[in-house]
């Protein structure tokens, strides 16, 4: 299938852009062809979201309204789930009935359903005298036009988590996904207009870095969003600092699980095996890094070892399948670098660390568990983003919060213990933008997302994700 680019609430034809080849992972078969946006499509999508936002069709809209065509956009999405699923799995090889239709497609609906409700939150909005002879007022007003770029591992909903706070805040968008992974996101664009969203309010423009860098860079942007690796995130911001733009940025991460040794070395085992092969460990919040406590280390080990070599393996629309193939060649070779590394620095393979074959040409990986790395090494300090989680002893509470802050990083984290005590001050103590106890990688949509340190600020769900996307405008009035 030839995808267009979705412009001004239609399908528009690109303006000399060529064409780029869309590929399913588990085989490696090209399955779609979208456009490599040129500098003058980014220019006239972000023509059109101008013109939508100052033309008043979405940013003057009521709360109310708003709120209603997004309630309306999140129904639609429910109802094509199915669809939507398929092409999401057969994009980016996840399983079909575990992962992109059994657990992210009620997610993603109830993600956009939350963001309606929000568009009429009233939380923060004050007015009085504060001055003798005046009162003031505060308002919330969009920030305008926003860029919005989002990664390979989650096409729909990382969509969604960008562009529905945007759009309950009133801002118009324009919103690049991946080059890899971009069906759904236009499938989504496609559904808005269904939904009543007013042309020019949601503009998706597909296309390589450089397009994704022409959104940056226009002047008419007055913002951008991306969730992606903490070196983009870093370009991002060099660029919109000439024009001091908002940035908004969910970067890498590097999660560290503290097991203490008081918990259930099962548990433990079958919590993080899910949390580093769900989406084949390609999540900035998954389980990498596992510390635990000397008296249960062996037992942890072994339960992991074993739990991590039953995990299905398999083609995503087999019903069986846990875990689908990693989202290229070059990103499997490069998860398989780090392996490689890790062996030549002295570290152990307990299981996995190879290509698994099975499967002909899909781009599948074993599920894989590295022990005895150094807490410098480059497996312990750097973001892997495939099935690959390394386990390291630790004495006292202290070593544990001390080994688990010692990267660049701060997005997610967890605890396993039963003492009270021990989670309020160890959570305290942890960089991380979330903390989970006894369980790793669970979301709800009225929490906020985000990380410390290098992996980032702003943050996605929550009615914070919507605050972001708004201005305080202060109105003083003379009595």
């Amino acid at each position: 299938m030839v995808y267009r680019l979705w412009f001004d609430g239609r399908w528009t034809e690109t303006r000399g852009g060529g064409r780029l080849s869309v590929q399913n992972p588990a085989n490696g078969q090209k399955i779609a062809e979208v456009v490599d946006a040129t500098q003058e499509d980014v220019a006239v999508a972000v023509e059109s979201a101008k013109k939508a936002f100052y033309d008043g069709r979405w940013s003057r809209r009521s709360p109310a309204e708003r709120s209603n065509i997004l309630w309306s956009l999140a129904g639609l999405l429910e109802k094509h789930s199915e669809e939507l699923a398929r092409v999401e799995s057969e994009n980016t090889g996840k399983p079909y009935r575990l992962a992109s239709l059994g657990t992210d497609m009620p997610f993603i609906v109830d993600n956009l359903r939350y963001f309606a409700a929000a568009a009429r939150d009233t939380h923060g909005l004050r007015a009085g005298e504060y001055l003798s002879g005046y009162t003031s007022m505060c308002r919330s007003e969009p920030v305008g036009v926003v860029g919005q770029i989002t990664p390979w591992n989650y096409p729909l909903m990382m969509a969604v988590w960008k562009a529905g706070p945007a759009l309950a805040a009133g801002c118009s968008v324009v919103l690049r996904p991946s080059q890899l992974t971009p069906l759904t996101t236009l499938m989504f664009a496609e559904l808005s207009a269904e939904a009543g969203l007013p042309p020019g309010v949601l503009n998706v423009v597909t296309g390589s870095s450089e397009t994704g860098q022409a959104i940056v860079e226009h002047p008419n942007v007055r913002m951008i969003s991306i969730t992606g690796s903490t070196a983009v995130g870093k370009r991002v911001m060099e660029v919109a600092a000439k024009r001091v733009k908002r940035v908004h940025l969910e970067l890498g991460g590097k999660a560290p699980v503290l097991v203490f040794d008081d918990a259930d070395a099962e548990l433990v085992a079958s919590k993080v095996t899910l949390a580093s092969t769900y989406n084949s460990g390609q999540d900035c919040t998954a389980a990498t890094r596992l510390y635990v406590q000397q008296g249960l280390f062996e037992s942890v080990k072994d339960a992991l070892v074993e739990t991590m070599r039953k995990v299905k393996v398999g083609p995503p629309f087999e019903d069986t399948t846990e875990m689908g193939p990693l989202i290229s060649k070059a990103h499997r070779e490069r998860v398989h670098g780090f392996v490689e590394r890790a062996l030549g620095q002295g570290a152990n393979i307990l299981t996995g660390g190879r290509h698994s074959t099975t499967f002909g040409e899909g781009y599948y990986y074993e599920p894989t568990v590295i022990a005895d790395p150094a807490q410098g090494s480059e497996i312990v300090q750097a973001e892997v983003f495939g099935p690959v989680v390394t386990i390291q002893p630790f004495e006292t509470e202290a070593d544990a919060i001390r080994m688990a802050n010692d990267v660049r990083f701060g997005l997610a984290s967890s605890i396993f213990t039963q003492d009270l005590g021990r989670v309020l001050r160890v959570s305290s103590e942890l960089e991380y933008g979330v903390v989970w106890v006894n369980d790793h990688m669970v979301f709800a949509s009225e929490m906020p997302h985000g990380g410390f340190k290098e992996s980032g600020f702003g943050k996605d769900l929550s009615t914070e994700a919507v605050r972001d996307y708004l201005i305080t405008k202060h109105v003083m009035m003379a009595h």
